[in-house]
């Protein structure tokens, strides 16, 4: 999918840039089914070199990189770990048949993080296709430098909600308001990324990977961010919805729905029954990402969420990034067969 130069052609972008997908969102959306989805994360809360495997995931010990310059060391030699970081990235690869396709979702908080981890973990990123942001906020879009400095001068479709342009901050009562960087879209622009811009869901790379758009809030129970702002025109107003927020789906044959989360802010039961109406699909086969349950703001709703998810029964739970060591608790408890601790370097392979 690359030319000489190593970056992606007219027909590549033209693949990996996504479609409108067909009828309203309350028609089935055709989602092609994949025969393996393989999910590596490049950024995440947590590191832990000594993590087992599982029947769905490999991790990055000691090791897994190769070794560095150590005058410490008697031959010169020392050994790296990963970079753990209040963000998510994953790289997430496609396949049907001998057919393959990879994305990036989502970049991490720091410049440099999940470029450095990629590196360590040998990813090439000539294999990317697109890039899709989950949101707006900075833990999901601080890793851009790393990214454009790691890929070198490209051509790629960027996919985002245009609400990630938002300027935002958090504003606790009686704190000091916290403004969060906002995102140039001149800067992605001059960095070569082609910016797709959507509200609705859209189809990418050969109707294989489904990007919900805005997902329908029905629950009662999960009501947004409090204190979350956004500026619109010129002053600060109350923004709990986040409605940039946006999952990634993958249908695996014979299994059923992938759902790849970044902070979940719009619930994260919200949005795997979203993602099952779209697609007209019965079953979650696996959910993995944040699900924003950690924080007295969010613990609140812990016991509702993981009810509601031991009702969908999925095969495969990786409660990550935001999701808080409470809520991680609970859905090991209550979802024993499921549950797959999270961390960086971790690779998930689901197949058919």
């Amino acid at each position: 999918m690359c030319n000489d130069a190593g970056h992606p052609g007219a027909e590549a972008l033209a693949l990996a840039a996504p479609r409108s997908a067909a009828g309203r969102a309350v028609d089935p959306i055709a989602l092609d089914p994949v025969d393996e989805i393989e999910i590596t994360v490049l950024s995440d809360n947590s590191y832990d070199a000594l993590l087992g495997g599982t029947g769905v995931a490999t991790r990055a010990g000691l090791g897994a990189s190769a070794r560095v310059p150590a005058d410490q060391y008697l031959g010169g030699q020392g050994l790296t770990g990963l970079v753990a970081e209040h963000g998510f990235s994953a790289v997430v690869r496609t396949r049907r048949g001998d057919r393959e396709h990879t994305l990036l979702f989502d970049t991490g908080i720091s410049p440099d993080g999940m470029a450095a981890n990629g590196r360590r973990l040998s990813v090439d990123p000539t294999a990317f296709e697109a890039v899709v942001l989950s949101h707006g906020h900075l833990d999901h879009t601080g890793g851009f430098p790393g990214l454009q400095h790691w890929l070198g001068r490209t051509e790629m479709p960027l996919v985002l909600h245009p609400s990630a342009w938002l300027p935002r901050r958090i504003a606790p009562p009686g704190a000091p308001p916290m403004e969060m960087p906002t995102l140039s879209p001149r800067s992605l622009t001059d960095g070569g990324f082609t910016l797709v811009e959507r509200r609705e869901p859209s189809l990418l790379l050969d109707d294989s990977v489904l990007i919900t758009g805005e997902v329908d809030r029905t629950t009662d129970f999960e009501r947004g961010m409090p204190a979350h702002e956004a500026r619109i025109d010129g002053n600060w107003r109350p923004d709990p919805w986040i409605t940039d927020d946006q999952a990634l789906v993958v249908n695996v044959r014979d299994r059923g729905l992938v759902v790849l989360t970044g902070c979940g802010h719009a619930g994260a039961v919200n949005i795997v029954r979203h993602a099952l109406r779209l697609t007209g699909h019965d079953h979650l086969h696996a959910l993995l990402g944040g699900l924003h349950l950690t924080g007295p703001g969010f613990e609140q709703i812990i016991e509702p969420t993981v009810a509601a998810l031991a009702e969908l029964a999925p095969d495969v739970v990786v409660p990550a990034h935001c999701t808080g060591w409470r809520a991680q608790m609970r859905l090991a408890s209550e979802l024993p067969d499921a549950f797959t601790p999270g961390a960086v370097g971790s690779r998930y392979r689901l197949a058919a």
